[in-house]
């Protein structure tokens, strides 16, 4: 009997029994899957089916996926060989239908005239026999444009053009509108108050564009040189005492026609400190710190100067070094005072790690051999690593002028106690074709031409082939130099001369010189150099006119000279292509007799010394002075000292000196002197283009013959005069012009005004 309780459960059974049995007959059975019986590819013309097939992820007797089917299609794609791919269904068929890329025939350049075609294709992925895609053109033109930026034409626009040939080959163009150089029209300075904006522009090396700086590039916008020029305006300042000094932004805007870029650096200058207190601190075992404070660049109270303090440590190592000790380690130990705008520095000398050069490697000379550079080098493989050591061979590789940068860098060797030192050099031009011009009130127009090798061969051999060449001179000479003899600090060389000299203006006779001579000279300390020469020389005395002065009528007749010679360098200079401190003397005596007619004795002697002041100043002092006696004769007149020209400007070339009051012929002297005082000025307006000012006095003097008379006029009294220069390093050579005024003369002198020459480097 059914429970009346049970009612409920079993109705709700029921209903659900129901509802089963309506879905189970609603329901269809499933379908049967589709399984590819067959994969077809068509347009395919070079590229294989297996090759198409291989990069599906269906094949035969898979069943059909949409899913894989899409995957197909994005991995053909990404091989990049096809234009356009479509993949259906046919039945139980996979039908693959490609559009295959062309291949290029060729890249051609049309259009560029600043950059050539090999430069260009350097920077492109597509070549010849290459799958063209529009993303790798794409990529191309914007490498293409960037090339255009980095040389400062940033107006240039390409366009790439497709040539369709025969066999689904294209030839792809760039054409090319290079525009022109994007300049700078204008350099502004936002947040400076203690220099104006024009101080600043002197500063850093982009210039704003003008019609004089054709021959630069400066007034080229360029990014890389403006964060070099944000280095030099954080220098400039830091140089001046502003600590704090920072360069917010530095931002260029193009102008709205492409042709020009508005810079403007924003600066934060800070307050201005000085000097507080300087100390050194030396933890080196019996070395006294007071021993080293002469070696201090600055003083206390001075405007602080980050330059400074580098050169302190600087002359600090070199002392140090000096001393024996070879591993040194010198920190500058800064502490700020900004309530009294102060900052002591406390130099602590430590002992550095023990360091030894594992081996020294020389990049970037091409034409030049490897021991020209590494014969400079004061340390070898072995040697205890020493600062000033490295300095000063980069300064002596410097000073072969054969390169342009020369820069020495350290590295870590195999071993921790072992450094590599890396010379990195850049090669510059070493042969000059120089031409010389002079005016003047005696020669008129006086030309030179020279032709000169200082690297031959690469192994840093001098040759040299010169002519003169003017109204009243005819000189050729031939020099040769071999820097190491023998593989060995010894400079020899050798030089054949020969020469004609019209001196019929100022002395009335014509001489002929035929010669040659034989020179070396060796290292004897770091900067002291002794050198031998002798020489071999016949002179000629000839067509001496009738009404010549009676001490040149006598002297008409040939001569031969043997003579030996030495001499005494010593140079402090810091380089000796432009020094700027330092100081150089030269000593030098030579003896005529061993051999020939001809017996003399003569000294001469040489100093300079240049010194830096006021910002980018340099001065120069400079004397000469020579001394010549006769052993036994009178001094021939070829083999006196004449003064002017060169050695006193402002004089023609032997216009100061004895004289014969009734001809007016030059006589010549036994004993000279000339001073230089020059001060040395970059002109700010054409900084850019390398221009110097220089203003200079020039005092001196010739006097003494051996004959004596009433009819000779001879005075030891001072010569000077005064002028001023201006020398200009063009990019075709060195280009000087002075006007100089003898403002202290004696009535039988002769004098000019203007002096010109110009040269030419290849």
């Amino acid at each position: 009997m059914l429970n009346i309780r049970c009612l409920p459960r079993f109705a709700a059974g029921l209903m659900a029994l129901a509802l089963a049995v309506s879905v189970a007959i609603s329901v269809p059975p499933a379908r049967a899957q589709t399984v590819i019986n067959e994969v077809l590819v068509e347009g395919n013309e070079r590229i294989e089916t297996d090759t198409v097939r291989s990069y599906l992820l269906s094949a035969e007797g898979d069943v059909f996926n949409v899913k894989k089917i899409n995957e197909s299609l994005k991995s053909l794609f990404a091989t990049g060989l096809f234009a356009d791919v479509s993949i259906r269904r046919e039945a139980q068929a996979l039908i693959v239908r490609v559009v295959e890329n062309p291949i290029i025939n060729r890249v051609a350049f049309e259009g560029n005239k600043r950059i050539d075609d090999d430069a260009l294709e350097a920077e492109t992925q597509l070549r010849a026999r290459v799958v063209y895609t529009r993303t790798r053109v794409q990529s191309d033109v914007q490498r293409l444009i960037e090339v255009y930026r980095r040389s400062g034409r940033f107006a240039a626009q390409i366009e790439p053009k497709v040539i369709q040939l025969p066999q689904n080959r294209v030839d792809l163009v760039f054409e090319i509108d290079e525009g022109p150089l994007t300049g700078v029209r204008r350099i502004s300075f936002v947040g400076n108050k203690r220099f104006s904006d024009g101080d600043l522009r002197d500063e850093i090396q982009t210039r704003e564009s003008a019609w004089w700086r054709i021959l630069t590039s400066d007034d080229t916008y360029d990014p890389d040189r403006l964060t070099f020029d944000r280095e030099l305006l954080r220098k400039f300042y830091l140089g001046r005492g502003y600590a704090d000094f920072r360069v917010i932004s530095a931002v260029a805007e193009l102008t709205r026609d492409r042709k020009d870029f508005y810079v403007t650096f924003t600066l934060e200058e800070g307050e201005r400190y000085r000097f507080g207190n300087l100390s050194i601190n030396s933890k080196l075992r019996d070395l006294d710190a007071d021993f080293l404070l002469p070696d201090l660049t600055t003083d206390s109270d001075d405007w602080y100067d980050a330059d400074e303090v580098e050169n302190t440590i600087q002359s600090l190592t070199d002392s140090v070094g000096n001393l024996g000790y070879a591993f040194v380690d010198i920190r500058p130990r800064i502490k700020r005072d900004r309530e009294q705008r102060l900052i002591d520095v406390t130099y602590e000398i430590d002992e550095g790690p023990r360091v030894y050069v594992q081996r020294i490697d020389i990049v970037g000379n091409v034409r030049t051999l490897d021991k020209v550079i590494r014969r400079e080098f004061r340390l070898v493989e072995g040697d205890a690593f020493n600062a000033a050591k490295t300095r000063r061979s980069r300064q002596r590789i410097r000073n072969l002028d054969l390169f342009d940068e020369v820069k020495v860098d350290t590295e870590q060797g195999d071993q921790p106690d072992q450094t590599i030192l890396t010379v990195a050099v850049a090669e510059k031009s070493t042969g000059e074709l120089s031409f010389g011009a002079g005016i003047s009130s005696l020669d008129g127009f006086l030309g030179e031409v020279s032709i000169r090798e200082r690297n031959l061969l690469g192994r840093g051999q001098d040759l040299r082939l010169g002519l003169t060449f003017s109204s009243r001179r005819q000189e050729i000479d031939l020099s040769f130099t071999e820097p190491y003899f023998l593989d060995r600090d010894i400079a020899a060389g050798f030089d054949v001369f020969r020469k004609n000299v019209d001196f019929q203006d100022e002395s009335s006779f014509d001489q002929e010189t035929l010669g040659a001579s034989l020179r070396a000279n060796y290292t004897v300390a770091e900067d002291l150099r002794h050198g031998v020469n002798y020489t071999v020389r016949q002179d000629k005395i000839s067509n001496v006119r009738d009404d010549a002065s009676r001490f040149i009528r006598e002297q008409e007749s040939t001569s031969t000279t043997s003579s030996l010679g030495h001499s005494l360098t010593y140079d402090k200079r810091d380089s000796r292509i432009k020094p700027t401190e330092g100081y150089f003397v030269r000593f030098g005596q030579e003896v005529a007799g061993l051999g020939g007619d001809v017996h003399f004795l003569k000294h001469t002697l040489t100093y300079t010394y240049h010194w830096p002041f006021w910002s980018d100043l340099v001065a120069n002092a400079s004397m000469k002075q020579g001394h010549i006696i006769g052993l036994g004769e009178d001094v021939r007149i070829n083999d006196r000292f004449f003064l002017g020209g060169a050695s006193l400007r402002g004089f023609v070339p032997g216009g100061v000196g004895p004289r014969d009051r009734n001809t007016s012929d030059s006589l010549g002297g036994n004993v000279f002197y000339a001073a230089t005082a020059e001060i040395t000025v970059p002109l700010n307006l054409t900084r850019d283009l390398d221009v110097d000012g220089a203003v200079f006095t020039d005092v001196g003097s010739l006097f003494s013959v051996d004959d004596t008379g009433a009819e000779v006029l001879d005075s030891s009294t001072p010569r000077a005069s005064v002028g001023v220069g201006v020398s200009y390093l063009s990019p075709f050579g060195p280009i000087r012009l002075d006007y100089a005024r003898a403002v202290k003369k004696e009535d039988f002198d002769e004098t000019e005004e203007l002096r010109f020459s110009f040269g030419a480097r290849f």
